[in-house]
């Protein structure tokens, strides 16, 4: 049996990393804005005849074998982590051939591990048989990639790569729960670019910081994530008005709350972009994700939209060529 499936990445518009555990539950009404894009995670998961482990990242040129399951289970470090902690979950009953590829540049911070996680995950649940729900799949692989990367992790990564498409996801006691957005697809592609800066300096650390700050009791960070509360419902309320205009302010706004948390989510690179597209028609930006590089995202009127990629192209950054997905993973 061999099945192939595919994830696309996300990029966060507002509330981000109030999605991470407890902190939505301190902030009334918490909810993260987001859509997914076609830089996409794909796995290739085939069973073999014998019962050997074999691994494999195209994207990142490194391969691992293990004579079986047995083998690695009692293995105490792995060159790719994500792909030996979900084979090491979903457990197999025969050797697997399993090979992953991400379109997600380095650190890009679009989500590119955890749209991975959901491929390789919803793959090894149909070739096992196990029969996960996608919401179920979703609880595995947060905590399983919490244990890659040893801190708390957030939920709204995943969505994008579950379902495609606009969401929020609202955030408290009950649960979580993703709400689709009726924006269009074609609207949006026209007004959004997104940009690479290059691999962060200080990856993963950004959000686990501020979140020590929080659960600490400092009151400055709990007031910017009140701000970030407050501006990601503003937010969802605009994109469900298609108010544009709106839209980039609250990006701004967003963001300004963001470096006022932890000050190391930018660097002057991304300053400089930001600085220089809002004067050549962008009405707002952010860093995507944890910040310190990777991308960032821009909103612009439309008319505007290639003046904007030009400026950011004499920066000294890529602008990657992308769309909305408007479907989530899917399996072959």
């Amino acid at each position: 049996m061999r099945v192939t499936s595919q994830a696309p990445c996300r990029v966060d518009l507002a509330g981000a990393t109030l999605d991470i555990w407890p902190l939505y539950l301190f902030h009334h009404d918490a909810v993260t804005v987001n859509f997914a894009v076609d830089r996409y995670t794909s796995c290739d998961v085939a069973a073999r005849d014998d019962a050997r482990i074999v691994l494999s990242s195209r994207d990142q040129g490194l391969t691992e074998t293990f004579e079986s399951l047995h083998h690695l289970k009692a293995a105490k470090r792995f060159r790719l982590p994500i792909l030996a902690l979900l084979v090491r979950f979903f457990a197999p009953g025969c050797g697997v051939t399993l090979e992953s590829n991400s379109q997600a540049p380095a650190g890009a911070g679009i989500s590119g591990s955890s749209a991975l996680m959901i491929a390789i995950a919803s793959a090894l649940n149909k070739l096992t048989g196990r029969g996960y729900k996608i919401e179920k799949l979703r609880e595995i692989v947060q905590n399983i990639e919490a244990q890659v990367i040893r801190v708390p992790t957030g939920a709204q990564d995943y969505f994008p790569a579950m379902y495609g498409g606009v969401s929020a996801i609202e955030l408290g006691p009950a649960g979580i729960v993703r709400k689709p957005l009726p924006v269009d697809a074609n609207e949006l592609n026209a007004r959004f670019i997104l940009a690479y800066t290059g691999a962060p300096r200080n990856s993963g650390i950004n959000n686990w910081e501020v979140m020590k700050g929080h659960i600490n009791g400092d009151k400055a960070i709990y007031r910017n994530f009140e701000r970030i509360a407050a501006t990601a419902q503003f937010m969802r309320a605009a994109l469900d008005k298609s108010a544009w205009t709106e839209a980039g302010r609250l990006m701004r706004e967003d963001w300004q709350s963001r470096c006022r948390n932890i000050p190391t989510i930018t660097t002057p690179q991304i300053d400089h972009l930001i600085s220089a597209t809002r004067r050549a028609g962008s009405t707002g930006a952010k860093a995507c994700g944890a910040g310190g590089g990777g991308c960032v995202v821009f909103l612009v009127e439309p008319e505007a939209k290639a003046k904007v990629a030009a400026v950011i192209a004499r920066a000294g950054a890529q602008v990657l060529e992308t769309k909305v997905a408007e479907r989530g993973v899917r399996l072959r």
